[in-house]
């Protein structure tokens, strides 16, 4: 090299890593190992408790675990509709010999008998409702096999003019199915990588350290879950960003190493100067997702705070994949990375090396940047005209929560909705649970019809039904079916009025609860702290990218550039789901809610990855304008020099989260449209188009911070020192044999 210059903790870290790759990898092997005993010897169930901690349904909740376990359990619902009325005696018999069947069913602890249960009967007499009570207290924990027992159950009593349905949670849990979405991630990228390296050896890379940090994190999972609450969908989510952030973390820096080579440096060399320039931004892009990660704790939600541990633990291990087995694997196949090139991507020749070590980025790229400087106002304005028309949809989004109404048409849980809004109405979708405390025993059981009376007579309710009272007269139950479906802003109205006028002057305790009542009080939890989630990343976000680039507009714009493409995200994903034309093209078949925590999980996680090409653009130019003082200069630099990492980036996290759209969930389908939406707007719009466009508007605005300001921010160099690592002509060393 041309200096003594000592590396950075980053680059010396790589140069022991490159140095003892053999332990390295036995150590990786080793942690996987103990990763694998402690799920198996402590890994928890993915447990959870949806509820909103203090809420009023929270409480009736908790009132039916104890005065009433076999109503607190996962209810499954079996609709029968008959072409003749439901009492004849062979219908009856049909009924009765399948409610004995899955009563022996694993997990069912009750079965109600719709012939003695009040308001069990549709008043056209074709159909009748059955609930099932499980041992279960969330869908989750019911197995596949055994939900699929029942609905073999159901399906063998059907016959012509009789139809049987089964519906609940548990159910539509069964029938979603697994979405292979990591697997799909993983050959996606492959080929992506192949496409963008041209070699086995380079593309095979990212993959590996991707792999790698996947199958500790995925045993890690488990045994946080056995500390605290823990959503299904969190390992998914978890597992495709950490592919998803291997990948493209790996990415930045094959391409700064086979970039270093070309100026060249030794294959130890260009490993620790790899870590000591792009490593770092790696790094900051990776502490800017834990910062977002970090925001869902905001929501005081324990399944939000589980699904956002899960995630960070997958992001600190691809971290640690990146800084010590990447350079390992150097030390292994670094002196080859130009090997085994198959007949795509760029052609070999001739590799001409820029100022900063770079590699010269293509002609197209060049051409691209150019034009942008040369129509910047134009760009500017098409950019953010582009970005709010895709936001627009988002302003009239309908919050709720999706539920079996939503389903396709073929899942039973679709037709047992559809055969209960039929015979019963479309509250009985929905019912109220109005569970009361009768401390007085006796005496406050005597107030029950003067309560239920006082309910009956509430606008918006269609029936209630006589009251269920413990055997030791401590606690009453009473089902209340609205007059509108679950979804319908009319039935969160019922909930307050029950709750704010007629309750309050009930001569007991009385509190609302239900599936129903249930999301609605989650939903107005999320409501409430969404404005803080937003506030605390985007701050923190803002204070990080200030120590790194050192520029007070560069923060603003980065802060507003992120935000604008999570609201165009949140309007793909608004458009999709009022189940137009967009929704037809996914599988949305009609107008559907948008849950609230779909917008806070997309913000949290995409607004950290939007920050990664943030990153890696702003670094690079950074680079070139402490090299050249030329924000033009600085500007074409950095987006013709990562144009197409950036690129191949956006295009394998494009694809990892487009696996998830398939999923029949219209929840994981909407997770995965918007997130692959986002990704795919931030790596054109934003970051192709209207990030350089306001940047030479700004002109050398850009690099402007108080002097103040600039004395007391510490130095990161989080672009590093490039020119420190760069060879004279005369130690550069001889290309390698090429094949």
């Amino acid at each position: 090299m041309t200096t003594t210059h000592r590396p950075g903790p980053l680059g010396r870290l790589a140069g022991v890593a490159f140095r003892h790759r053999w332990r390295v990898l036995l150590g990786w092997v080793a942690g996987l190992a103990v990763a694998v005993g402690l799920a198996a010897g402590f890994g928890g169930d993915y447990e959870v408790d949806y509820s909103s901690p203090g809420s009023d349904s929270q409480q009736a909740q908790r009132l039916l675990a104890d005065r009433f376990p076999a109503q607190a359990g996962e209810p499954v619902d079996v609709v029968v509709h008959s072409d003749t009325p439901v009492t004849d005696p062979d219908v009856q018999a049909d009924v009765t010999a399948l409610l004995a069947e899955l009563r022996t069913m694993p997990h069912v602890i009750a079965v109600d008998d719709p012939y003695t249960t009040p308001g069990a009967l549709a008043p056209d007499g074709q159909t009748l409702q059955a609930r099932l009570s499980l041992d279960v207290d969330a869908p989750e924990e019911l197995p596949v096999a055994d939900a699929e027992l029942m609905l073999a159950a159901a399906e063998s009593a059907s016959r012509p003019g009789l139809d049987v349905a089964l519906g609940g949670d548990a159910i539509r849990q069964a029938e979603s199915g697994e979405v292979g979405s990591e697997m799909i991630g993983l050959i996606a990228a492959a080929v992506i990588l192949l496409v963008t390296f041209g070699t086995v050896v380079a593309a095979g890379l990212p993959i590996a350290v991707a792999v790698a940090g996947l199958a500790v994190s995925s045993m890690l999972a488990g045994v946080v879950a056995a500390i605290m609450d823990v959503p299904s969908w969190a390992p998914i989510l978890a597992s495709l960003i950490g592919i998803a952030l291997g990948i493209d973390y790996v990415l930045l820096m094959v391409t700064r190493f086979r970039e270093w080579r070309a100026a060249g440096l030794s294959p130890h060399d260009a490993t620790v100067a790899t870590l000591d320039t792009a490593g770092r931004a790696v790094m900051v892009a990776g502490g800017t997702v834990m910062i977002s990660m970090f925001g869902l704790f905001a929501m005081g939600l324990s399944f939000m705070r589980g699904a956002a541990v899960v995630t960070m633990v997958a992001v600190l291990i691809v971290m640690a994949a990146a800084a010590t087995l990447f350079p390992a694997l150097l030390g292994f196949f670094g002196h080859r990375i130009e090997r085994w090139r198959l007949p795509i991507g760029r052609r070999r020749g001739a590799v001409a090396v820029s100022e900063g070590g770079h590699v010269e980025p293509s002609r197209g790229w060049l051409r691209w940047s150019r034009l942008i400087e040369r129509r910047n106002i134009l760009a500017a304005a098409l950019g953010a005209v582009l970005m709010l028309v895709l936001a627009a949809p988002f302003l009239g989004a309908r919050f709720g929560f999706p539920d079996a109404g939503n389903d396709p048409a073929s899942h039973s849980s679709r037709q047992a909705y559809d055969l209960l809004a039929d015979g019963f109405g479309t509250g009985a979708n929905g019912p109220l649970l109005l569970v009361a405390d009768l401390a007085g025993g006796g005496a406050d059981a005597g107030s029950l019809p003067e309560l239920s009376e006082a309910v009956a007579a509430t606008p918006g309710v269609a029936a209630v039904l006589p009251p269920v009272v413990t055997d030791a007269e401590d606690a009453a139950l009473l089902t209340v079916i609205p007059t509108t479906g679950p979804q319908d802003a009319a039935t969160e109205d019922l909930v307050h009025t029950l709750r704010d006028d007629v309750l309050p002057a009930a001569p007991v305790d009385v509190h609302v609860g239900g599936v129903t009542a249930a999301a609605i009080d989650v939903n107005e939890s999320m409501a409430g702290g969404l404005p803080l989630l937003i506030g605390g990343v985007v701050t923190v976000s803002m204070v990080l990218l200030l120590v790194s680039f050192r520029s007070v507009v560069i923060t603003l714009t980065a802060a507003v550039m992120n935000l604008l493409s999570v609201a165009a995200a949140y309007g793909v994903v608004a458009l999709v789901l009022e189940g137009g034309w967009a929704g037809q093209l996914i599988g949305v078949e009609n107008e559907t809610p948008m849950p609230a925590y779909v917008p806070i999980v997309m913000f949290a996680v995409l607004f950290g990855l939007s920050m990664d090409y943030e990153v890696f653009l702003i670094s690079r130019m950074r680079e070139s304008w402490l090299r050249t003082g030329s924000n033009a200069r600085a500007i074409i630099d950095g987006l013709a020099g990562t144009g197409r990492v950036i690129t191949a980036a956006a295009a394998i996290m494009v694809t990892v989260f487009a696996a998830l759209v398939p999923s029949p969930d219209v929840v994981l389908k909407s997770l995965g449209l918007g997130m692959a939406a986002a990704i795919l707007i931030d790596a054109t719009l934003v970051r192709m188009l209207l990030v350089p466009a306001v940047m030479h508007v700004l002109g050398r605005a850009n690099w402007w911070s108080p002097r103040w300001l600039d004395r007391r921010i510490p130095q990161l160099y989080v672009e590093g020192r490039p020119e420190l690592f760069l060879p004279t002509a005369g130690e550069r060393e001889p290309e390698p044999a090429r094949t």
